[in-house]
């Protein structure tokens, strides 16, 4: 009965779920305003462990979410992750962030849009089924009136920019499920045990984080 430690750090909600056999058995996750995620990743994956009643031994592999995302959030995710994966001789698993997200939408027909926020208009966004296959691959676009125009069917929009995006996307087939902000790590329990059961795993010394875009670094002007 393997059990998989899931990290979710891709955005501003620090999430970590124990799953055993793909079902989320302990979660625990906060979403801020500001990043906390260097000091609550490492305080949830022992408390949840401990909670769950089992040892760092007991776990078959580590699952972290992939991106795209936040680059800072990315990396300390993936960087416990390795940490992990490394010291405990077991495989980590990369879990698409965006198909988290969009896990979190249960609905019968359309599609649906998770996007998360990249900065001014852009996001990082991609096209579901109501399976959570891939329709249209991961990218970064700038959202206008005529994004999506192509598409007739219902479209369900999830994610951490759907304020700004409102303001442009306003056609009857848009739909912003606005509870659906943050992915978590609760999601991707079945997505990580599938990976499991076919060994689609990575390596840990060459893995890095799927950033989509350039870090850009500002300089202040004081």
């Amino acid at each position: 009965m393997p059990y998989i430690l899931n990290i979710e750090t891709a955005t501003k909600n620090c999430s970590v779920a124990l799953a055993k056999e793909g079902k989320t058995i302990v979660c625990k996750e906060i979403a801020e305003e500001g990043y906390s995620h260097a000091e609550r990743l490492h305080v949830f994956i022992e408390e949840i462990i401990k909670e769950a009643g089992i040892t760092f031994q007991d776990l078959s592999a580590i699952a972290v979410s992939q991106g795209p995302g936040s680059y800072t959030g990315l990396r300390i995710g993936v960087s416990a992750a390795k940490g992990l994966s490394f010291a405990l001789d077991i495989p980590l698993i990369a879990v698409d962030t965006l198909q988290v997200l969009a896990s979190q939408v249960k609905v019968s027909n359309g599609f649906i849009i998770p996007m998360l926020d990249a900065r001014r208009m852009e996001v990082y966004s991609a096209i579901f089924t109501t399976n959570f296959e891939k329709k249209r691959a991961i990218q970064a676009e700038i959202i206008t009136e005529n994004s999506f125009e192509d598409l007739q069917e219902t479209l369900y929009f999830v994610g951490d920019c759907a304020d700004k995006c409102k303001t442009v996307l306003v056609k009857e087939n848009f739909i912003f499920l606005d509870e659906i902000k943050y992915p978590s790590a609760k999601e991707m329990s079945l997505l990580s045990f599938e990976k499991y059961q076919i060994s689609d795993t990575v390596d840990v010394a060459y893995f890095e984080p799927y950033y989509l875009k350039d870090f850009m670094m500002t300089v202040s002007k004081k």
